[in-house]
């Protein structure tokens, strides 16, 4: 059995391949903690046998969905690992969603199960689970008092023991392991159809970019929702370290529980850095085991503030759902600044509209494509159309604009696509409009990024109010509240007399990003960073 990654073969890039070497390679070492269950290596493959016997008990078969919404504990590893093994696909859901969204993912993945956290139930009230498949919900921790009732031919029970264990089913490197769902930009949110060999291979490539030893200690307070956080457990799987799951992010606490978990390799968004850093200097920034992190779209002066308080260098990337982990910078990169250089195994075309090749120094569109075979996602499930626009001409189309410099270095100059990302989080403006347009108030809107004092996107809208109406932003942010997202309320809104349009009345969003936030506008600064 090679030690070496990257030398697996083809036909054991799965999932429960990977779970049955690291238990012949690693055995009792240290694989995982999160909250108060850890694992050994031996023990993944374990729990993933008994986990998928108890999805089979409850009816899923090869082939089929489940979705899962809860926070970092173990039963969302339990539930990932079962449905890989069990040959069925993980629908994570994120756990801010509210109604309307947990039913557009369950209904559009034709999810069967739903395993949900206690506390999520009540938002359930708000989806009609009768446009879905669903037929079995599994409740993990308490249920929260008053909780929503389930509709009839859905069954509610909680969490179930562990199964008889089953053997893997017999799944190949292409089959479907997971449905990421990431924003669409001018309509709903699209399933990013992850196989096996994509997750294989993220695992692969991230351990490289950070030098994963079997002596690492790799901790994330980012959510498991994410392909990120799920990462780091093929990570640690593939070099036999160790990984610990956080189950939330805090700045005055992010360096204790580093010291706490023995960390050496921890991983963060670009607005968490500077969030750490208006934090007040203190001996504990030093006094830790961390010797890399890494920190796609930190800014390049908040990277190097971070380094000279703590010791800590960031390393830069670029990897969406749908691709890998295809350009990074290294520890002795000749430069910063930029998202990196291409790494082996990836090839990278920086493209003009008809996709033809721009020079270096040029900007464009960044068009992506691997060497292997399923090292990128395979589409967008149930999206055909969807799949043949981003995968035209046998190149992955990322939506982002970038130059590549002479020295082959690639620079990240803005979003081609009307997409918007804060806190980590990709939000469609086409999801966020449709809920400002339910307003009774609003005639019309648009929704789009601005930047923020943390080097992000803000959200904000422009809209029209209907003849005869007054609209109070206050109280239309507090309309959003309940029908999106945390993350996705507007921050920013401008009530306009119209909105700027093209002859044939497309609205022209590109004036209004031009003219930002200005005196006018209400900005309801978010409770929650």
């Amino acid at each position: 059995m090679t030690t070496e990654p990257r030398a697996v073969p083809p036909a054991q890039r799965t999932l429960p391949a990977m779970l049955q070497r690291q238990a012949g390679l690693f055995g009792s070492r240290a694989l995982l903690k999160i909250a108060r269950s850890e694992w050994t290596h031996r023990d993944a493959a374990r729990v993933a046998a008994a986990r998928a016997g108890a999805l089979a008990a409850a009816g899923v078969v090869r082939g089929d969905r489940i979705a899962v919404m809860c926070g970092n504990r173990v039963e969302f590893l339990e539930s990932f690992l079962g449905a890989g093994w069990l040959g069925a696909s993980t629908v994570p859901v994120n756990t801010a969603s509210m109604g309307p969204q947990i039913e557009y993912f369950l209904a559009n993945s034709e999810a069967k199960l739903l395993v949900i956290e206690g506390a999520f139930l009540e938002r359930l009230a708000a989806a009609d689970l009768g446009r879905t498949a669903l037929r079995e919900i599994w409740v993990v921790g308490e249920i929260a008092s008053g909780a929503w009732q389930a509709p009839a031919g859905v069954r509610v029970v909680a969490y179930p023991a562990h199964g008889e264990p089953v053997e893997p089913a017999p799944v190949q490197p292409g089959d479907a392991l997971a449905i990421l769902y990431t924003s669409g930009t001018t309509g709903p949110a699209k399933g990013v159809v992850c196989p096996h060999a994509q997750y294989f291979w993220w695992g692969v490539n991230s351990a490289e970019v950070l030098g994963v030893g079997a002596d690492d200690v790799l901790c994330t307070t980012l959510p498991l929702f994410h392909i990120n956080a799920l990462n780091t457990f093929a990570q640690a799987a593939l070099t036999g370290s160790q990984v610990v799951f956080e189950t939330r992010f805090s700045a005055s606490g992010f360096w204790p529980t580093m010291r706490a978990s023995g960390a050496t390799v921890v991983y963060l968004l670009g607005a968490m850095v500077p969030i750490l850093l208006a934090q007040p200097e203190g001996a504990g920034e030093r006094d830790h085991r961390v010797r890399i992190g890494l920190g796609p779209g930190v800014p390049a002066a908040a990277g190097a503030a971070f380094k000279a308080r703590t010791g800590v260098s960031l390393l830069e990337g670029y990897g969406s759902t749908e691709t890998n982990f295809a350009i990074a910078t290294a520890p002795d990169s000749p430069r910063g600044g930029v998202m990196g250089w291409l790494r082996p195994g990836f090839q990278a075309r920086v493209a003009d509209e008809d996709d033809v090749a721009l020079p270096a120094g040029e900007a464009g569109e960044l068009l992506l494509r691997a060497d292997e075979p399923h090292a990128f996602a395979s589409g967008y499930f149930n999206m055909p159309e969807k799949t043949v626009e981003a995968w035209r001409n046998l190149w992955f189309h990322t939506g982002d604009r970038v130059v590549r410099d002479a020295d082959g270095a690639f620079r990240f100059v803005d979003r081609i696509k009307d997409a918007i990302r804060r806190r980590g989080e990709n939000i469609s403006s086409f999801e966020v409009e449709q809920v400002v347009l339910s307003h009774p108030g609003v005639a019309s809107c648009a929704v789009y990024p601005v930047r923020s004092e943390l080097a992000e996107d803000e959200v904000m809208a422009a809209l029209v109010a209907r003849e005869g109406a007054a609209i109070d932003p206050a109280e239309l942010a507090r309309f959003c509240e309940g029908r999106l997202p945390y993350f996705a309320v507007p921050r920013y809104i401008d009530v306009l007399a119209d909105l700027p349009r093209t002859e044939n009345g497309k609205v022209q969003k590109f004036k209004l990003r031009e003219r930002g936030v200005g005196p006018q506008t209400w900005d309801g600064r978010p409770a929650k960073a």
